[in-house]
């Protein structure tokens, strides 16, 4: 039996669904509907986080036991428990979706342990009434990517939910990986999420959209209570201070996510966390060549709108978002329009600074703008890995010679028979401005390379890595699965014994199903 002390607060404070009926259907005047997870035909748990567990203070034991693994596959529902999927709406590139909610996210219990609060999640536990014409499963292969990508963004310090377990159900799933007709049956798969909350911008839009501002009230009300309690009792001034913890926990999120080349493919309203948290790990990706454009979400290939560069302006277009959803309890939009212009003036020094760190830079010159903006511009002149540049550029010695500092970086470059010419050129300018700009700090080049080294990881998750994984899992061997899981715990460090993961994607890679095309079925 598993000892959990359980404190639900979500399905007890607020509004539920009237209907009980698991039936597709407009949820009216309600946060959320119960619905009981789907019992699988043999599930088998594969991997179980241990630092997550230990967070949650199961012990060994536990872990061991059948009551954890029906539990978090859905098989058993925890005593005195009421499982349920949240009602939220949301924006999907950039159109108003109307309801979506949790269509495969099912929501167990809260429970807390050494006074925090973790709510757990299962993802592809079965239908629910927000799962429209889908079945409300997951399967192997997305399951996969979205347990070892939580964990690994945790580690690399990005504020995001995190990933307790992951199984198999043991039943097939139909999936069409990239929606071109070819349908093919794969393995069924369920992960245990976990976070504070997986509130996101959308619980609170679909409300305003409905005019159902009485709900609205006890919604905010509510996350104030228990996730922003440091604002203080409800009032109008309270709504306007918690909109702007909001932009700053997201502006801090999107921040990370440029400063290690995170893609998170598909950022609609409805995958934005109240908390600040990346959540929905879908077709994402890492940047290999560096490319201020690129989105790994094929849905997305034609306008990019969520491409890698446009990140930070697609979090405020979804705080505006947000701003239009709250203004219902605050009717004054001068407040809310001083927040949106405070992110505006706010992200280009946060997005240097974060830039200068990387760079190794810890002062600060007038000139640092166009010392970035030069950069950015010169590694997309011949395809550079962004994450080994930067590890590499660590190395850089402020008695170097230019050819030194280049010779130094050079692993970065995919084609390395591409640096002549204006490329060279261009590289040697950059080079010898920024060994110049090395020369106004104090640091020695020891405590520099350290400094670097801190912000800018060794190994991400790439899409090739992850899709490796999913290759020996489909037959049945999870060796890699635990490999990479240890290997993202410290990402940050050298790890000798892992250094063949230090290395640019391989050039089977490059066009294939699964490193380079993605789906949100992905």
């Amino acid at each position: 039996m598993l000892n959990l002390i359980i404190k639900d607060t979500f399905n007890k404070e607020l509004p539920a669904d009237s209907i009980q009926e698991n039936t597709r259907r407009q949820v009216t005047e309600a946060c959320f509907s119960f619905v009981t997870p789907k019992k699988t035909s043999n599930p088998k748990m594969l991997h179980v986080s241990d630092e997550m567990a230990k967070e949650l203070g199961f012990s060994a034991e536990e872990i061991a036991s059948e009551a954890f693994k029906n539990v978090f596959t859905g098989n058993e529902v925890y005593p005195n428990t009421y499982p349920y999927a949240m009602c939220y709406g949301g924006h999907q590139f950039g159109h108003w979706a109307g309801q979506l909610g949790d269509g495969r996210a099912i929501n167990l219990f809260e429970i807390v342990y050494n006074n925090k609060n973790w709510a757990l999640q299962l993802k592809g536990a079965g239908e629910t009434p927000y799962s429209r014409t889908a079945d409300g499963l997951a399967v192997l292969r997305s399951s996969i990517r979205e347990y070892l990508c939580s964990e690994a963004m945790y580690h690399l310090g990005v504020p995001t939910t995190r990933a307790l377990s992951l199984a198999l159900s043991g039943d097939q799933v139909l999936r069409d990986v990239m929606y071109d007709g070819n349908a093919a049956y794969e393995k069924g798969a369920i992960v245990c999420r976990t976070a504070e909350s997986f509130l996101r911008f959308g619980n609170y839009q679909i409300l305003a959209a409905r005019g159902d501002v009485k709900t609205l009230k006890t919604l905010v009300d509510y996350t104030i209570k228990h996730h922003f309690s440091n604002l203080g009792n409800p009032s109008k001034e309270t709504y306007v201070s918690f909109f702007k913890e909001v932009a700053d926990r997201s502006l801090e999120m999107v921040i990370h996510w440029q400063r290690v080349g995170f893609v998170h493919g598909v950022m609609n309203t409805d995958n934005m966390s109240i908390l600040g948290l990346t959540i929905d790990y879908g077709p994402y990706g890492w940047l290999e060549g560096y490319d201020d454009g690129w989105t790994p979400n094929t849905t997305d290939n034609t306008h990019k709108r969520y491409r890698y560069g446009a990140q930070p302006e697609i979090v405020l277009w979804n705080l505006y978002q947000l701003a239009n959803a709250l203004y219902p309890l605050i009717e004054e939009a001068e407040p809310l329009e001083a927040i949106l212009e405070y992110y505006q003036e706010k992200f280009p020094e946060v997005y240097i600074q974060m830039m200068r760190e990387k760079l190794g830079l810890f002062s600060s010159k007038e000139t640092d703008d166009k010392l970035v903006s030069d950069l950015e511009e010169v590694l997309q002149k011949t395809e550079t890995d962004m994450t080994i540049f930067f590890r590499l550029l660590a190395n850089v010695s402020k008695k170097d010679t230019v050819q030194e500092a280049i010779k130094k970086i050079e692993k970065a470059f995919y084609t390395p028979s591409e640096f002549v010419d204006e490329i060279k050129l261009a590289w040697e300018k950059w080079c010898q401005n920024y060994l110049e700009r090395l020369q106004n700090e104090t640091t020695s080049d020891k405590e520099k390379k350290a400094k670097m080294n801190a912000v800018n990881p060794k190994y991400v998750l790439r899409n090739y890595m992850a899709q490796l994984v999913i290759d020996d899992a489909d037959k049945g061997n999870y060796t890699l699965l635990n490999e990479l899981y240890e290997l993202l715990k410290k990402p940050y460090d050298e790890q000798p014994k892992y250094e063949k993961w230090f290395a640019k994607r391989p050039e089977w890679a490059r066009n294939k199903v699964g490193c380079s095309m993605l789906s949100c079925s992905s």
